[in-house]
Parts: structure tokens; sequence; C-alpha cells
């Protein structure tokens, strides 16, 4: 992008103005804030040409729950397959048709320190969506697809997100942050935004929910000489707003729906005043036709700019990132799964990097060939169920111990019916001494629940000896998963069990039920799992 470079020689202009000496590292430094590279507008409007043909093959629209929606979770997934992304396709069962959500994780940077970024992929079920919400989803599919091209220095972790069922109350976004345990929200540093990015009459509206994230977007704007304003036409109306309410700092851009762009703002940005920001908003027309190519191509820079700024950086040191192929496999009970675990070598010399894994289904071992690999190599996962392992999904986490460093992976395993699903619940709940704590878990899998069903928790607690913990099936039965324990006491941290239920029906309302015996020692119950 030329406009990097223009700022680098205005640092350094500005300077001898003033009469400051720049050395050429400090030029550097100021040129490699925009090192950016740019975000193809040819290939966005390739994405957004086949989420177009998609609705025209598909009843007109992309709605979630429809197969408009579905079509275009496997167009996106697979593109982000190819470039090497571990992607999760992850089932939101509040969603209509129990669609999709779309997470895709590059595998490199730190992962305690995540930079997200998403975009709803379904539209309205009056029309094709094309401005909400394939601009901001093609644009972000361009944005994974350049780093992924470019591979730099990751000195943060980027995560990539496209939402279900966004038109009905965010239900796709809300149904995953809901889903990540208190430990794993934390990691998510800055969540970023992109709805109607398109419109025909566009503006250039920032979030201003976080006033430091919003800085780095009108720094980008202020190269290209655009003002903004703050976006008040989406608070609370978008993706953002589910990550916001857990805590996670938030930011996005937008080009206007609904709302009326004044004269002021015709005055700034051009276009008609006394006419609504996208004519086309949630109707019929909103097709390729209805998306100019200016508000594209600046908010996709923008948000390459950003993302650049926010997660590209320098190592301190070795690293290495490690990834699974395939990220997910399905046995039955006694056979195997075979993983490629590979490696690579992010920054400084490679490392010896030994290979171990947890969270395995009872019955189940691993074995790695080889069981120690220099980072650049490559070893064979092997994942040898018997016949006594229980039907279910499991997650289970490849760690990879190096010499400076450990990165860990994810490999989710089904054993047996496919049918058989995992559901979650996110929420907190506080644990008081003598306190009742009842957390609902949904499931909408058929069948009868497979016995032993698999439990896992995850909270705080100095004495979880002090837990009575038991599980309430969808018929009313109670089944104790932790009885009060004996001291010394413990911390719950996360805690997996098998509880054996009878012929229990697998869909309906789950509870766990956890109660505080004693004084003294009080925590948070901050989310549990259950296969079924």
């Amino acid at each position: 992008m030329k406009w990097g470079k223009r700022i680098g020689a205005a640092v350094v202009g500005m300077a001898a103005v003033l009469g400051v000496v720049v050395t050429p590292a400090q030029a550097v430094t100021a040129a490699s804030l925009n090192a950016a590279p740019d975000i193809s507008l040819a290939n966005i409007k390739s994405h957004l040409n086949q989420l177009q043909t998609i609705a025209n093959q598909n009843g007109g629209n992309r709605a979630s729950g429809r197969s408009g929606y579905t079509a275009s979770v496997s167009y996106v997934s697979q593109k982000l397959r190819d470039a090497g992304y571990n992607v999760t396709l992850q089932t939101c069962t509040s969603c209509a048709g129990s669609s999709q959500n779309i997470v895709a994780e590059w595998p490199q940077g730190d992962a305690s320190q995540v930079i997200m970024l998403g975009a709803h992929l379904d539209s309205v079920s009056a029309g094709p969506g094309i401005n909400d919400n394939g601009s901001g989803s093609a644009s972000i599919l361009e944005v994974a697809l350049t780093l992924a091209r470019e591979n730099p220095t990751m000195a943060k972790r980027v995560r990539f997100g496209w939402w279900a069922d966004e038109e009905s109350g965010l239900k796709g976004s809300k149904f995953y942050v809901n889903s990540l345990p208190q430990a794993e929200r934390t990691k998510i540093k800055t969540y970023l935004n992109f709805d109607m990015i398109g419109s025909d009459n566009w503006g250039y509206f920032v979030y201003d929910d976080v006033a430091s994230v919003k800085a780095v977007f009108d720094e980008y704007f202020r190269t290209i000489g655009i003002q903004t304003e703050g976006d008040t036409e989406g608070d609370g109306r978008s993706d953002h707003a589910s990550f916001k309410s857990a805590g996670i700092p938030v930011g996005g851009l937008a080009t206007g729906a609904g709302y009326t762009k004044s004269a002021a703002q015709a005055q700034k940005w051009g276009g008609t005043a006394g006419r609504a920001f996208d004519s086309c908003y949630h109707r019929a027309c909103d097709t390729t036709s209805n998306i100019p190519d200016t508000p594209v191509e600046k908010n996709s820079d923008a948000i390459g700019y950003a993302l650049w700024k926010l997660a590209v950086g320098a190592s301190t040191g070795p690293d290495f990132s490690l990834g699974l192929s395939p990220a997910s496999g399905t046995v039955q009970a006694g056979q195997s799964a075979t993983v490629t675990v590979n490696t690579t070598t992010t920054s400084g010399a490679a490392q010896a990097v030994s290979l171990s894994a947890s969270g395995l289904p009872a019955g189940a071992t691993a074995t790695f060939n080889p069981a120690s690999v220099q980072s650049g190599a490559s070893s064979t996962l092997t994942i040898q169920t018997s016949a006594d392992t229980p039907n279910g999904t499991s997650t289970i986490t490849v760690t990879g111990d190096g010499t400076a460093v450990d990165r860990t992976a994810q490999y989710t395993l089904t054993v047996g019916n496919v049918s058989v699903r995992t559901f979650t619940n996110g929420t907190d709940y506080p644990i008081a001494d003598y306190g009742t704590v009842n957390s609902p878990i949904t499931s909408s899998a058929t069948g009868t629940a497979t016995s032993p069903v698999k439990v896992s928790i995850t909270g705080t607690h100095t004495c979880s000896e002090d837990l009575r913990i038991s599980l309430k099936a969808p018929d009313g039965s109670t089944y104790s998963v932790k009885p009060t324990g004996s001291l010394p006491c413990t911390e719950l941290g996360t805690r997996n069990y098998s509880v054996p239920v009878t012929n229990e029906a697998a869909s309906g309302t789950w509870t766990l039920v956890v109660y505080d015996a004693y004084s003294g020692d009080t925590g948070t119950l901050d989310s549990w799992t259950i296969t079924v």
C-alpha cells in the first residue's frame, strides 16, 4: 500500500521541521505501523458474487436454518481450510435449524492473547443479504486469506468468526460466547465486528465502545483523509454486543443501515442527504448491484490495518506453532483415529518439542510416532479406542512441550453414533456457603442418552471437597456426580466425570446441581458441558 510509505516519509519530514533527528530505525518503526498489505477488492467481489450465486440457487436468501446458509458455511469454511486455518464448525443449538458458526484460528502467535474478528454470515429471509452481511463476511474472509498468504510473524493469536442467526437476536454469537469457559473468554483481548460495510449511500462509522480500539481505525482513516463518526445505529444490534456483555473489549466498522443521512454527513462523505444509508436494507434488492466499490475497499483496508497493528509483530524469542490435520474424526469403539501433528518454527532457531495428549475418553490411548520432534517436523498421532470406550464426543488437547515455549492444539473425537452431541452452559454462577446452584442445559440430541453421560465442570472453589454435585435428567431423575469429600481442600479447576444413567431420553433439559455443604469457602461455577 502506498499510504504506508507516505506516513513513514511524513514522520521523517515533520521531525526535520521540528529539528529532531530521526534515525533510520525510527523511520522504519513509523512505517511498520502501516505495513499491512492491500486487501484485494477484486477477491472480495469474487466472494460476494459467490454468496449471490448461493442465494440465487437457494430460494433467493441465505437465512439461518436454510439451505442458502448451509452453502455459505461450506464455501467460507473450505476457503479457510485450504489456506491452513484450524476451522471449527460449531453447531448453535439455539439458532434456527441448529445452524453452524464458523470459527477459524491462524495457528501462530501467543494463544493467551487473542485478537478476534467477526461478522454474521446469515441474511434475512427477504433477500440475499449481500451488504447485510455479505460485505462484512467477504471482507474478513479476504483479510484472513491475506494473512495466510503473507504469513507474517505473529505477536498475538488471530481468530475469525462467522455467526449464524444474527438476524433473529444475535443467537450465533451469543451461543459462542456463552460456550466459552471464563478462562477462554479472558484470552480474547479485543473483538472486532464488521456488519454492513458496503452501503450504497455510505458513511464511515467506527464503533466507539472502547476509545483505544476506535483510535486504531481512526488512525487509518486519517491517513486517507476520511473523517469518521461514532456508530450509534448499531449499538446493541450486532454481534459485538454478545462479546461486550461478557466484558470483552469491542470495536468495529459500519457504513449505515436504515438511518437517514444528514446534510452535514452528505457534505462530509458525499451521497444523498435525506435518504437511508442503505436503500435496500433487509430487502430483496440487497444484491451485488447494491454494493459500490469505494466503501468496501476503504473499510477492508482499514480491517487489514487494524489486524496488522494489533496482532502482527516480532517475536521476542524462539517460537513454534502446532497444528493438527485433520482436526476432528469419528470412529466406532475399538477403532483408531490417525492425526498428523505439524510443527512450524515461527521465530528463532528450531527447538525440540515433546508431544503429549490429554482429555482422552475412557479406554482410549494416544501414541506419537515420533514422540519428540524438532520444530518444523511432523509426527503421527494414533488414538486407539477400546471396545469399552463410551459413545460420545471428546476434545483432546495435544501439547507440544518446547525448550522455550509450549503450544497446544485441539482434536475433536467422536466415538460411535454421530448424533451424540455435546452441549455447554457458559453462564457464571456464584457458589455461596450453604448455597445451591442450578445450571440448566437444553439438549436437542435424539434417542436415548448413552450411559455413562460425560460431564465436564470448570469453576473456582478453594475447597472443592465441600461441594456436593448432582445431575438432574429431563424426567427429573437425579444422579450423583460428586459427593462431598474429605480434607485436605483442593481447588475445583476443571474436572471430568462419567455419570451412569438409566434409560434417560437425550433430549430435554439437563440440570447440574451444585450444593456447598460447608462454610468458609466460596467460588464460581464458570461453565459445564454434557455429552449425551
